[in-house]
């Protein structure tokens, strides 16, 4: 059998352990998530003979999960500032030559119903199945070929970064397409092997961390929890210069919500983040104009008109909450507001990495190029979607992501 045309530090044969008759493809993409469906039906458009591989026994897995099994599947203001990478511009040019207005077209197209919520976020209104099965559909259309519950076992030898398959079968082709994702929903197979794959072609990893997770609290704060779960209202979250806001919910652990989840991905281990629960407001300059109008009405009184009864509660021991405004000395107005921990309004929090929604860092995209995705070091080695070191918000940023990186790479491979 002919070789292919490809760099031998690469993707040559030696890549994939000999076979009797092995298959042959013109691409090879690892993972039937977003970016590597989107990626397989572009490059299939083109006449390649596609082959997608995938551990997990169905395809789109994430995509089925996300937005509580509706999906959303983009925003209708997606900006290159919505995204955290270490090359803040390499997310630029994909964003902009496959936009949202573009997947949106194909989702009218493929006849499924969406709907737009806060903030542009789009969500289907019947399930995130439809959104898969409209992928997969594009996909059979040009004659991709699937082969599910099949596992990347481990790397033989780090010098010719030699492959082994499960179960042991071994396809030849000109480009290897890495949509493997991050470590994040590590619940439905998330693994790091599209990091050491990078790392054996000679393309830097960035430190995987979590994004897009909630807070648990400690110390004193976390006391107050069970008496705080269930509580939501409006919040200013600040860390360093990056702020949002949005809903925060307490929960029995800590605090989660819209706001909470978008700042996580800013935040670093070991840094305390501002939490402002009466955002645009004055808290102490009205107190103490509430204390000159109103100087025989209890504290609590006044609190409970801007916060529930229960973080009142908490926030304030008794004997204070039940003293009228006119014995209530200004100073301590202005230390014990109810929009502050008792750190000052500095919150210590630690991420729960298992609920994580996203992966934060990854292969870093100064190695990679940013009009085809591939691999600078390597000829024919291709990364696309959360693999890479791109971290949309919460809102759809990360799906169109996807769509945008794996909508490149197609049209190179």
């Amino acid at each position: 059998m002919r070789c292919p045309k490809i760099s031998s530090r690469v993707l040559a044969p030696a890549t994939f352990p000999t076979m009797t008759d092995p298959e042959t493809f013109d691409v090879v993409v690892l993972g039937a998530g977003a970016s590597g469906l989107m990626c397989a039906s572009e490059a299939a458009k083109r006449g390649r003979r596609v082959l997608v591989l995938d551990h997990a026994k169905k395809p789109g897995l994430k995509i089925r999960i996300s937005g509580g099994g509706r999906s959303n599947f983009t925003n209708l203001d997606i900006q290159p500032k919505c995204y955290l990478s270490g090359n803040p511009h390499f997310c630029k040019s994909a964003l902009s030559r496959f936009t949202q207005w573009d997947f949106l077209e194909r989702v009218v197209q493929a006849g499924i119903q969406y709907e737009e919520r806060s903030h542009g976020q789009l969500f289907c209104t019947g399930t995130a199945n439809e959104l898969v099965e409209m992928l997969m559909a594009d996909c059979r259309r040009h004659g991709v070929v699937f082969r599910f519950g099949t596992k990347l076992a481990r790397w033989r030898g780090a010098a010719k970064g030699r492959m082994r398959w499960e179960p042991r079968w071994a396809p030849f082709a000109t480009s290897l397409v890495v949509a493997t994702g991050g470590l994040s929903y590590a619940s439905i197979g998330a693994t790091g092997i599209g990091y050491d794959i990078a790392r054996k072609w000679e393309s830097a990893v960035l430190e995987p961390t979590p994004g897009l997770v909630p807070f648990t609290l400690r110390g004193q704060d976390s006391r107050d929890l069970p008496t705080l779960a269930g509580i939501a209202l409006q919040a200013t979250v600040n860390f360093g210069e990056v702020s949002f806001t949005e809903n925060v919910l307490f929960t029995h652990r800590g605090l989660s919500g819209p706001v909470i989840l978008q700042i996580s991905s800013y935040w670093s281990a070991g840094q305390a983040v501002l939490l402002d629960l009466l955002p645009g407001v004055d808290l102490f300059g009205h107190l103490k104009t509430q204390r000159v109008r109103q100087p025989l009405k209890m504290l609590r009184t006044v609190l409970l008109d801007h916060f529930p009864k229960r973080l009142v509660e908490v926030f304030l021991e008794v004997d204070l909450a039940d003293r009228k405004l006119l014995t209530v000395p200004i100073a301590t107005c202005k230390k014990r507001p109810p929009t502050a921990s008792r750190n000052g309004r500095l919150f210590p929090v630690e991420p729960k990495a298992k609920q994580a929604e996203v992966t934060c860092g990854g292969v870093d995209c100064d190695a990679i190029s940013s009009k085809t995705m591939e691999a600078k070091a390597a000829p024919g080695l291709y990364f696309v979607g959360e693999v890479l070191d791109i971290t949309g918000w919460l809102g759809g940023y990360n799906l169109q992501w996807a769509w945008s990186s794996g909508w490149c790479a197609g049209q190179y491979v």
